[in-house]
């Protein structure tokens, strides 16, 4: 009986040891084109980006990061083999090999419980590659709210763990992207701007949080992240954490498209539009 409870003990613990292992999450942070001020690392070893995450994973216990500015020599099939989740604080072509882009896209993110979070400029990188704005659901189209915008933006799913610790709403300050090759009808829209509570109006649509399925995998961009405060933000730390969760299964969120909010938000930013003339 003592040798039974001993080895009862040992399974058990080994069970326990299993699930507390953090996941692994390549943070890739190069700048082909504008470099923002939230991965310059400047003469610190870390960018404030860099270090939001680094900081998240630790605090969370959910996982451990490795960030690359030198995707030539990190983003490769084999060392994609160590890591769980990918996420992208990037701008322009970055200089990956096409054999690794295509094992990516074919096959390391179509696995179940790997993900791809997308933050800020994510949207403008590989401006003219189709399997990669397919896979995150746009293009960057330019930013017509600037850094020092005060913006408002409405939560849709408020049961979603990317978008649960926002609330109904949120204002705060940060450059909003608008987008070009967007597909309503891969995603699930989780927040988008509130034209009639913000101070320029434009007659479409501007999601600013979705996530989608990508076979077995799962994808999440999140367009704020331009400002560095906003990496200091907790709320903004919380969804990107929440969205993580939601990647390795670890708490449950609809990611079914929802095209009809897309439009739905169209219509209702170009009535915003119009009744801001009258």
């Amino acid at each position: 009986m003592v040798r039974l409870l001993i080895c009862f003990s040992l399974v058990a613990s080994t069970a326990m040891f299993a699930i507390a292992e953090p996941a692994r999450l390549l943070m890739v942070s190069q700048s082909v084109g504008y470099r923002h001020s939230s991965v310059n690392r400047e003469k610190m070893p870390l960018s404030p980006a860099e270090r939001a995450i680094t900081e998240l994973g630790i605090s969370s216990g959910l996982f451990r990061v490795d960030c690359t500015q030198d995707v030539a020599t990190d983003f490769t099939k084999e060392k994609l083999q160590h890591y769980d989740l990918v996420l992208f604080y990037t701008t322009g072509d970055l200089p990956i090999a096409q054999e690794d882009l295509d094992y990516f896209f074919n096959d390391w993110l179509k696995q179940k419980g790997h993900g791809f979070i997308g933050t800020h400029s994510a949207a403008d990188t590989f401006h003219n590659y189709k399997p990669y704005w397919d896979m995150i659901g746009g293009t960057f189209n330019g930013h017509p709210w600037g850094a020092g915008s005060t913006v408002t933006i409405s939560v849709h799913d408020q049961d979603h763990p990317a978008s649960k610790p926002w609330g109904e709403e949120v204002t705060l300050k940060d450059e909003i992207y608008r987008f070009k090759n967007w597909q309503p009808e891969k995603v699930r829209v989780l927040m988008s701007l509130n034209m009639a509570k913000t101070e320029l109006k434009e007659p479409y649509h501007v999601p600013v949080l979705w996530v989608k399925e990508y076979g077995d995998g799962k994808v999440m961009h999140m367009s704020l992240g331009h400002r560095e405060d906003v990496w200091t933000n907790e709320t903004y730390l919380a969804s990107l954490l929440g969205g993580m969760k939601w990647m390795l299964g670890q708490e449950p969120g609809d990611a079914t498209p929802n095209p009809e909010l897309s439009a739905a938000q169209e219509l209702k930013a170009k009535a915003d539009t119009e009744a801001a003339k009258k």
